[in-house]
């Protein structure tokens, strides 16, 4: 199984802001000044890593931990955003992915917020009911798997994953996800259906 994005390769294009090469024509989505500063396309896209991590499932009377990999959400558009608590931009922008989550989701986008947090689920719940996050689901990396073969030199650090399980974007720094640039990013990928070799794969 392919491992994705090369050791390196992601983090050295967000420290420096490098293209990865020139969109197709008609393909490019949709940047607002504001965005197109901070935005880094990946054209082509690459397949992102496959490194597994914990996706909590809190009830009312018990709190599930499962091993989880990306491609286990092929289909849905992803925006994984790698964080922690102790990070101030990242505490600064987890209400607007929330509200992102909130209202994109019925589309097929998943917020998936990543935590590298050492203390695990007991760090990053209080948290999570301090800034009255209703629509995000918990997700942990506490030893930074997953965030060491993305290559994350920073948080928070954004990536936007297609369909077809490819990263096509990242951003490096804090965003007003909720605002109508994002969502315009966002929604020209959730407007794109699955290749017919993701949808057979699905099936």
């Amino acid at each position: 199984m392919t491992r994705g994005i090369g050791k390196g390769f992601l983090g050295l294009l967000l420290a420096f802001g490098v293209l990865a090469g020139a969109p197709a024509a008609g393909d490019s989505p949709p940047l607002s000044p504001a965005l197109a500063q901070q935005w880094v396309p990946l054209t082509p896209p690459v397949p992102a890593p496959q490194t597994a991590f914990t996706a909590v499932e809190r009830g009312e009377d018990q709190t599930v931990e499962t091993r989880v990999r990306l491609d286990d959400y092929a289909g849905r558009v992803v925006l994984l955003n790698v964080w922690a608590t102790w990070c101030a931009p990242c505490v600064h922008e987890m209400p607007a992915l929330d509200q992102l989550q909130a209202d994109l989701a019925d589309e097929g986008l998943l917020v998936l917020t990543l935590s590298t947090d050492r203390g695990g689920l007991n760090q990053v719940e209080p948290f999570f009911e301090d800034l009255n996050l209703k629509h995000l689901e918990i997700f942990l990396d506490p030893r930074g798997a997953l965030a060491r073969d993305l290559d994350v030199r920073g948080l928070p650090s954004t990536y936007l994953i297609d369909r077809d399980g490819q990263v096509v974007g990242a951003l490096q720094g804090a965003y007003d996800w909720a605002g109508a640039d994002a969502k315009a990013l966002i929604r020209h990928y959730l407007a794109k259906a699955p290749t017919p070799a993701q949808q057979e794969a699905e099936r």
